[in-house]
């Protein structure tokens, strides 16, 4: 479903340290009664850091920079083209990819929870799941870019597009300037979760 909307940050990018304390004490409080395995709760950590996360969007990303062939097919059917790579699971099964252009922006929300795809994107940052984000990325997606660094001029044409529980999306970010010839790995460096979501652009080399 699309809408035109806007984002509105909210101090986005890290947790409250109040909240990490709190985190942390319980934790403590768990292990030591014996009520979760630290070893799977590492394994827990890791697969969330290391295997389902924007990384993994970031691969995406550069395939499709790279391959016209993946692209097309990304295009056709996101999810079996996303899965072909290995990313799969909960909250990834049903993946529509919009792409950003010279005249066109994409910028994703959830307006009513925060529905969002976890296994290209990893869990949603605290500012996704805020209601000001939900429902500034409405009514005004620039200013909600704009507190993010990203400023459009009036000729780029804004899209916001609600995940559900039905769908979900990744933006595609514009491909960088002066990365012609550049390998999969170096490419998806200047990927972010931040530009998957369409608050930013691609980071420039």
């Amino acid at each position: 479903m699309q809408h035109g909307k806007d984002h509105g940050r909210e101090d986005a990018h890290a947790e409250d340290p109040p909240v990490a304390a709190r985190v942390k004490a319980l934790e403590a409080i768990l292990l030591e009664k014996g009520l979760v395995d630290r070893a799977a709760l590492d394994a827990y950590v890791d697969t969330y850091e290391n295997k389902v996360g924007p990384r993994n969007g970031a691969r995406v990303v550069a395939k499709a920079w790279t391959d016209p062939a993946y692209l097309d097919w990304l295009r056709r059917d996101a999810s079996a083209a996303i899965a072909s790579l290995g990313y799969v699971g909960r909250q990834g099964e049903h993946m529509r990819v919009v792409e950003n252009g010279p005249g066109l922006h994409n910028l994703v929300v959830c307006t009513l929870c925060s529905c969002y795809p976890w296994p290209v994107l990893g869990l949603p940052p605290a500012w996704y799941k805020s209601a000001p984000y939900r429902s500034r990325a409405v009514i005004d997606p620039r200013g909600v870019m704009r507190e993010f660094g990203l400023e459009l001029g009036e000729d780029i044409e804004v899209r916001v597009w609600d995940s559900t529980a039905e769908i979900r999306y990744l933006v595609l970010p514009e491909r960088p300037a002066g990365t012609v010839g550049w390998s999969e790995e170096r490419l998806a460096a200047l990927v972010t979760r931040d530009a998957m979501i369409g608050v930013t652009k691609a980071l420039s080399p």
